[in-house]
């Protein structure tokens, strides 16, 4: 399989053809945003980071650096379904890391609009050394069966978020007050994560599992969606097979503006992603 015929992620699980890629001649690639990633009217963040970060990937993973290690994302405006394409260049080539540059665009009433723009540092992390030492610490959930799936949630709203159906979420019942009217405030939503089609995670799939938990604003009694500003993600290791462990939270709301800090851990016990995002209070 060549780049000038799909993604570099094979297989036909939900995500790799949502990210699928098509190098044209004079090097831009081209996808399909689909509206199944889509919350309201626009496609989650998380879908879209994946993608960009594919179409680095693509540019990067012949010279043996396979894996986003580092990406800062700036969302700057509303991505909708359908046809999308992928400009990248190459801004550094290492021996041991690379980085580069992509840009999203989608063409709306007939001239290019650009959605998202992105800054990349791309390596292989199975051959980082293996050496750990942190004072993070995994998060304590209920066992997966104890917990609140997103298939309960409400058929009215699923229709407007059909992302949801892309996963096998199951929230930690201390932090779904809000679904019952009753937020905590506390700025916190974890919960356990899977692909729903069983598609088991990888890196670039850690960067769309970032950003697929309910906005913690809905904790702090807001409902509505929180468009992202910026995303800066790190992906620090190759997950392992299973579930994974998300966490999302916030310690600063102000200026109609949050931080919200996520981390991944998976079914080892090993901290895998992380990201730090701003975000835009939903509009009343």
């Amino acid at each position: 399989m060549t780049s000038t015929d799909a993604s570099a992620l094979t297989g036909g699980f939900e995500l790799d053809r949502a990210i699928a890629l098509r190098r044209r001649e004079d090097g831009i690639l081209e996808g399909h945003l689909d509206r199944a990633w889509s919350i309201g009217e626009g496609i989650n963040g998380g879908l879209l980071l994946a993608a960009a970060a594919n179409a680095l990937r693509e540019t990067f993973v012949g010279e043996g650096h396979p894996d986003p290690i580092s990406v800062s994302a700036y969302y700057l405006s509303a991505a909708k379904h359908g046809a999308a394409r992928f400009t990248t260049e190459v801004v550094r080539r290492g021996r041991s890391m690379s980085t580069g540059s992509v840009s999203l665009l989608q063409d709306e009433d007939g001239s290019p609009v650009e959605r998202l723009r992105a800054l990349a540092t791309y390596g292989d992390l199975a051959a980082l050394p293996d050496q750990v030492a942190t004072s993070a610490v995994e998060p304590e959930l209920p066992d997966v069966e104890r917990c609140v799936g997103s298939d309960l949630a409400p058929a009215d709203f699923k229709v407007t978020a059909p992302l949801l159906d892309r996963f096998d979420l199951r929230l930690d019942p201390g932090t779904v007050g809000w679904a019952l009217g009753k937020p905590s405030g506390r700025g916190m939503i974890r919960g356990w994560l899977k692909l729903a089609d069983g598609r088991e995670p990888d890196p670039v799939s850690l960067l769309l599992a970032l950003d697929a938990l309910p906005p913690v604003t809905f904790d702090l009694g807001l409902p509505g969606w929180a468009p992202t500003l910026e995303l800066t993600a790190h992906v620090r290791a190759v997950p392992a097979p299973g579930w994974l462990k998300v966490v999302h939270a916030t310690r600063n709301f102000a200026g109609g503006l949050l931080e919200e800090d996520a981390e991944v851990w998976d079914s080892t016990g090993r901290l895998v992603a992380q990201s730090r995002q701003l975000a835009r209070a939903p509009r009343g």
